[in-house]
C-alpha cells in the first residue's frame, strides 16, 4: 500500500492502461466515467470519503474506466492482488451491493426515484459535484435532471 495526494482534475487511470490500482479515498473525491464514441461522458460510480474506486479488470487487460479527482484527495492505493494483510472486504461488499442496486435502478426505476436514491445515498456530495456529474450518472440529461428536482420539491 502506498499513500498518494493527488490534486483536483488529476487522472489516475485512463481507459486502456493495465493494472489497475484500487484507491482508498481517505479525502477527497473520485469518480470512474466512459467516453462513448460521440465524445460524451457516461459516469460509473463517484468515491467520497471511506470508499474505494476501481477497475474491475483482471490483471494485464486494458482497463474500461477514467478515474479522475473531483477534488484534491488524500488516497491510499494498493495493488489488486489483495494480498495486503489490511483489506476491508466491508468496503468490498459494500462497493458491490451499491453497484448491484445500480444497475437494477437503471433497468426498472424512473428518473426521480433513481434521483431519491442518489440523494440517499451520497447525501455528502450532492453538493460538491456539478449537476451534469449527477445527470450523467443517472443516465438522464441535464434538463431531464431540472425537472426531476423541480417535480420532487412539489411534493
Amino acid at each position: 500500500m502506498k499513500e498518494i495526494s493527488i490534486k483536483k482534475g488529476d487522472i489516475l487511470q485512463r481507459k486502456g492502461d493495465l493494472n489497475s490500482k484500487i484507491y482508498n479515498v481517505k479525502t477527497g473525491l473520485l469518480r470512474s466515467y466512459t467516453i462513448d464514441e460521440q465524445g460524451k461522458e457516461h459516469i460509473y460510480m463517484f468515491a467520497p470519503e471511506d470508499w474505494i474506486m476501481s477497475d474491475n479488470t483482471l490483471d494485464n487487460e486494458p482497463c474500461d474506466l477514467f478515474i479522475d479527482a473531483l477534488e484534491d484527495s488524500e488516497l491510499e492505493m494498493r495493488n489488486k492482488d489483495f494480498t495486503d494483510a489490511d483489506v476491508n472486504t466491508d468496503k468490498i461488499l459494500r462497493r458491490m451491493g451499491v453497484l448491484q442496486k445500480r444497475v437494477i435502478m437503471l433497468m426498472s426505476s424512473s428518473a426521480i426515484e433513481r434521483y431519491d436514491h442518489f440523494v440517499e445515498r451520497y447525501p455528502q456530495i450532492v453538493q460538491r459535484v456539478p449537476q451534469k456529474m449527477i445527470a450523467s450518472y443517472l443516465g438522464i440529461t441535464p434538463e431531464a435532471l431540472s425537472r426531476v428536482k423541480k417535480e420532487r420539491f412539489r411534493k
